[in-house]
């Protein structure tokens, strides 16, 4: 960037921020990877993710919540929110470096916020650097306080993933059902989601998902009743990346077998990610949600990276004990 910048510190009075346009993709994308790679240290900052995306799909996902940052017509930043029913997720926030420190990412805070408010959303959530006083000081502005850490997990794919195995167990993919049925299959994605935490919904990243061909959502069944779901992401373009399994969302129904449900629910992802030729799984866990944290170790998920979860207001949500969940909302 060659305009003289305003002095760090300050908040810059030219900034515009407004809906993020298609044409602007491309720019948004180069920032986001330009920033975490540069903050992170990396020797080449765009190399950051590889060929994972996260502008594009969110962006396809729901246009109306992403929104960018123009000084002088350049490109300097993006934000997104992700409207899960009664909770809400705020990210991935990222500036050009030339415009850290100066203000920007109040800017593109208010019109997140603004979605929230319009949502009716109860809780709201982001992911950011724990060792970071800067990006924590920066949403506690905003009313979110940290809380447990988020650990971002991953395992090879075995060679023979072992089926969900017992009973009346199977498993299904979305993309096999008939049109006719998905709207039912969302209905029951919606109703187990409402026993973890009352209004959550994340039929917008079944359909994403289903809709952009980004992977599969897997169901998990026993005796004809859903007690689990996943939605995955894998291979380029998506949020997994070349040779990746991603688990953006996976929980199980609260029930006295819920912990054994979870690991029958993790069979069928690695199931799922063999079947597509893919070498590695990648879920996050909270590690509020103590146990599940614990299978995921036990079935041989190691930490690639941590971060600390924010809150909204700074209450538990569905990041508490007993709840067999995966995500990160990065």
């Amino acid at each position: 960037m060659n305009r003289p910048l305003p002095p760090a510190g300050t908040r810059s009075p030219d900034i515009a921020v407004r809906p993020l346009q298609e044409n602007e993709l491309s720019a948004a994308d180069h920032v986001m990877r330009l920033a975490f790679g540069t903050f992170l240290g990396l020797p080449e900052p765009t190399a950051f993710m590889g060929d994972a995306n996260y502008v594009r799909t969110r962006w396809r996902t729901h246009p109306a919540a992403a929104f960018g940052a123009t000084a002088d017509g350049e490109f300097v930043g993006s934000n997104f929110a992700t409207d899960w029913g009664s909770v809400g997720v705020l990210g991935p926030l990222t500036l050009h470096p030339d415009w850290w420190d100066r203000g920007v990412g109040q800017r593109l805070m208010e019109p997140i916020l603004d979605c929230f408010d319009r949502w009716g959303t109860r809780h709201a959530g982001l992911f950011t650097f724990a060792h970071s006083p800067k990006h924590i000081s920066l949403y506690q502005k905003f009313g979110f306080w940290a809380r447990f850490l988020t650990l971002i997990l991953s395992k090879p794919i075995p060679s023979e993933p072992v089926e969900p195995a017992g009973g009346g167990f199977r498993w299904t993919r979305f993309s096999e059902a008939p049109g006719y049925e998905r709207e039912s299959l969302l209905l029951g994605c919606r109703q187990l989601t409402d026993t973890l935490y009352a209004g959550l919904d994340v039929g917008s990243e079944v359909r994403a998902v289903a809709d952009q061909g980004l992977g599969e959502t897997v169901f998990l069944w026993d005796d004809g009743r859903l007690v689990g779901l996943a939605v995955c992401h894998g291979g380029p373009g998506t949020e997994a990346g070349s040779g990746v399994g991603y688990v953006k969302f996976g929980a199980v129904r609260p029930r006295p077998t819920a912990g054994p449900d979870f690991g029958r629910l993790l069979d069928a992802c690695e199931a799922w990610a063999a079947e597509r030729g893919l070498s590695r799984l990648v879920a996050g866990v909270n590690t509020a949600r103590h146990e599940a944290y614990r299978r995921m170790l036990e079935r041989g998920f190691r930490t690639d990276l941590q971060g600390v979860a924010m809150h909204r207001p700074n209450e538990p949500g569905y990041n508490q004990p007993g709840v067999y969940l995966i995500d990160d909302w990065r």
